[in-house]
């Protein structure tokens, strides 16, 4: 645990959620704070928090001057870690950590924490949901609402803080130890950030370093890039997927978690056809939570219970509506590889794809195995639209260009043949055509909507 002291300054690099609940936690426990902030202009909500703390502010970049007389350095996820004002700290052996490790030592309830490419949203909020119906307090949080510092300020009468983590959190986690922690899946994603997937599934797998014998560490089986290193932990392995001894074990639309956790060491059944879980990728995610709930102790009964209301997050398989037949799904949040891969596992060849956005580093060949199975046609969108023509080519499939989403949406329409699905699973961020993945996702549903009007009014007048 990083040793605080009331006379210490410490530095939050980074404002947004992280940076503020940040320079909040520091200043309650009575340090001197300050913030650095590359944009020239920050919120009126920001200004308030940094006035409330008596905070210095930067604004505009990272200046060493600024920086000098620092005692601790905390940086928000955002921020890259090496740049020349970090490097300068460490060379005088100022501590530049994230808030994962400022945290380290001071929550007071066990920690559930997920990782991985793709899902960790859908797993946080279901582990969340599980142990609630089970009748226990959890905080979820982290990479997703509140972050782990604000929490702090306000801990309450929880049993559990259930976190998912980025690898931008990981990478600077220092002695951050969770009790059960899982690492669902592994694709390339963030290379721009981390510069090489090694570097990327490295990052990923400091979520078990520290755990002790008494710990569970959680892994997806099925997943190649996981499988094909050992994770560094003292703790219990446990597996979830359809291979050899996996603790929860995937079989079409049910969750069978092995002896061991039930009375008299019976093996449970979890039927997931009549939940918002039913579909392949959700089913997967489905077993990692369950796992992750029983293991903390979680009831069966009361995971059944959360199973049957538990309603995903948007923009992850979400049906948008069905015109003629043809039914629309949006998965904005496949902003990589692996999940678009992962998306088009549950289809057969009858997947008409909008794809494209801003590239984040990924090398779309590997989609063309996916592509020659799963899809007929592609719409391509954005920046990377050219550079995903050339794998559709490759997989023999037909592609067209889109101008924008309604447009997208028009063309995968017209492609779509009845009893099709028209996707959308970019494989690629949204900035440059949207603010962010659920803008993208808010628009296309938008325009499904509209061309299911548009439609109910032609056939309306062909009657």
């Amino acid at each position: 645990m990083i040793e605080l002291r009331s006379n210490t300054k410490a530095i939050a690099v980074g404002l947004g959620k992280s940076g503020l609940a940040a320079v909040r936690y520091l200043h309650s426990l009575g340090l001197k704070t300050a913030a650095s902030e590359y944009k020239k202009q920050i919120t009126a909500e920001e200004q308030a928090v940094l006035a409330e703390c008596g905070a210095d502010l930067e604004l505009g970049g990272h200046t060493p001057e600024f920086f000098a007389d620092a005692d601790l350095i905390v940086v928000s996820p955002g921020v890259p870690t090496n740049l020349p004002v970090l490097n300068a700290a460490r060379s005088r052996s100022v501590p530049v950590v994230g808030e994962l490790a400022l945290a380290a030592g001071r929550i007071p309830v066990p920690v559930i924490a997920v990782t991985g490419s793709n899902g960790k949203t859908t797993v946080t909020s279901l582990i969340g949901h599980l142990l609630r119906s089970s009748g226990k307090q959890a905080f979820v949080g982290g990479n997703i609402g509140t972050p782990v510092l604000e929490y702090l300020l306000e801990p309450g009468e929880t049993e559990a803080a259930v976190l998912e983590l980025s690898s931008f959190q990981l990478d600077m986690a220092g002695d951050f130890r969770p009790d059960i922690a899982l690492l669902l899946n592994l694709s390339p994603d963030h290379i721009d950030r981390h510069g090489s997937f090694e570097n990327y599934a490295e990052a990923k797998r400091q979520i078990f370093v520290r755990q002790g014998s008494a710990d569970i560490a959680i892994l997806g089986a099925d997943d190649p890039m996981v499988a094909a290193k050992p994770v560094t932990t003292a703790g219990t392995v446990l597996h979830f997927g359809t291979q050899p001894g996996c603790r929860a074990k995937v079989e079409g639309q049910q969750v069978r978690l092995e002896p061991g956790f039930g009375a008299d060491g019976a093996v449970e059944s979890y039927d997931l056809s009549a939940t918002r879980l039913s579909s392949l990728v959700n089913a997967y995610n489905a077993a990692a939570a369950i796992l992750a709930a029983r293991a903390f102790g979680c009831s069966a009964d009361g995971i059944q219970a959360g199973l049957a209301d538990y309603q995903p997050p948007m923009h992850r398989m979400t049906p948008a509506g069905e015109i003629n037949g043809v039914c629309f799904i949006n998965d904005s949040k496949a902003t990589n590889i692996g999940a678009v891969q992962a998306a088009l596992a549950g289809f057969k060849k009858d997947v008409v794809l909008i794809a494209g956005g801003r590239n984040k580093g990924g090398d779309f060949t590997e989609l063309i195995p996916a592509f020659r199975q799963h899809v007929r046609q592609v719409v391509l969108i954005g920046e990377a639209g050219p550079d995903l023509a050339v794998a559709a080519e490759a997989a023999g499939i037909g592609h067209q260009f889109a101008d924008d989403m309604r447009d997208a949406v028009r063309k995968g329409f017209a492609l779509a043949k009845p009893g099709e699905t028209v996707l959308l699973a970019p494989a690629c961020a949204s900035f440059d055509m949207f603010d962010n993945y659920e803008h993208r996702g808010r628009e296309f549903s938008r325009w499904v909507g509209e061309l299911a009007g548009t439609n109910s009014q032609d056939t309306a007048l062909n009657r």
